[in-house]
């Protein structure tokens, strides 16, 4: 059913639930589908990426060692699974990522929101990409 499967993930424990839920929805469809796990690190707005362009890069760098480590340990249970790491807003990265690489599922970490509190935590990035992306979005709470 799916082909490609997204993952955000900021390394968080919620985030590792994701993806591991990613990865038992992608082994039942026979091999047939992959994961991209991404990463993005948010820069600084208003700011040119020269200014801070050692900082992104040790982010990077920290980032890519993160997600091999998270790579490795499903790459025995034969899901196929790709790595990525973009810079900017976390929102419109994610959302331009599932628009140009054909993601049909995206799984991101949420969160509980209590009708009762109003609006908080309804502008969360997972609500986000919830209500603007174009494919179905699973949320893991």
């Amino acid at each position: 059913m799916f082909k490609h499967i997204l993952v955000p993930t900021d390394f968080t424990e919620k985030s590792a639930a994701s993806i591991k839920i990613a990865a038992k929805l992608a082994s039942s469809f026979s091999g047939s589908c992959n994961i991209t796990l991404l990463h993005v690190i948010e820069t600084i707005e208003g700011a040119s990426y020269g200014e801070f362009s050692d900082f992104y890069e040790k982010l990077r760098k920290r980032s890519e060692k993160k997600l091999d480590e998270l790579m490795s340990a499903y790459s025995k249970q034969g899901v196929l699974l790709c790595k990525k790491i973009l810079l900017g807003n976390r929102v419109k990265e994610i959302l331009k990522f599932v628009d140009e690489a054909g993601v049909d599922l995206v799984v991101l970490s949420s969160h509980k929101v209590d009708p009762k509190e109003g609006a908080h935590g309804w502008g969360t990035i997972s609500y986000k990409v919830g209500m603007l992306a174009p494919c179905p979005v699973m949320m893991v709470k």
